[in-house]
């Protein structure tokens, strides 16, 4: 009967315990759900000045833009929503995949080995050849 209280008073400490850990986890140490989409923010490729060129490239071309930029072009939100820094692309959005045209191509910061300027509905991301792996991207705003 003593063997028997002690045990249930262990199961009971034991499930306090379990539940108070599974509570406090992620919780007081600094960390924040928000806090890794903070960092990507300050972790672009892409600089101030880059922006400011892609941006006036955009306006110079005057309604003639190439595959990739036009209002047609544009990704649906499903697809929208895939688009991400650090995120790898899904075969939909590979397949919407263009080359940057070359005008655009000098205003940009030469990419790092193995990555690439793209167009990919209204965006110029930069990727990985060969893992599809987004470094950076930015939208024109239309």
């Amino acid at each position: 009967m003593r063997h028997r209280r002690l045990l249930h008073t262990f199961i009971a400490g034991l499930f306090t315990l379990t539940c108070t850990l599974a509570l406090a986890q992620g919780h007081g140490h600094g960390h924040d759900k928000h806090e890794d989409q903070d960092d990507d923010r300050d972790r672009h490729y892409y600089s101030d000045h880059d922006q400011d060129g892609m941006r006036g490239w955009y306006h110079d071309q005057d309604g003639h833009l190439p595959p990739g930029l036009a209002k047609r072009d544009q990704l649906p939100p499903g697809l929208e929503r895939q688009l991400r820094v650090r995120g790898t692309l899904p075969p939909g959005l590979r397949k919407k995949m263009m080359p940057c045209p070359e005008e655009l191509e000098r205003r940009l910061p030469p990419p790092p080995p193995g990555y690439a300027h793209f167009l990919i509905g209204g965006h110029v991301a930069l990727v990985n050849r060969s893992t599809y792996v987004v470094l950076d991207i930015f939208h024109f705003e239309q």
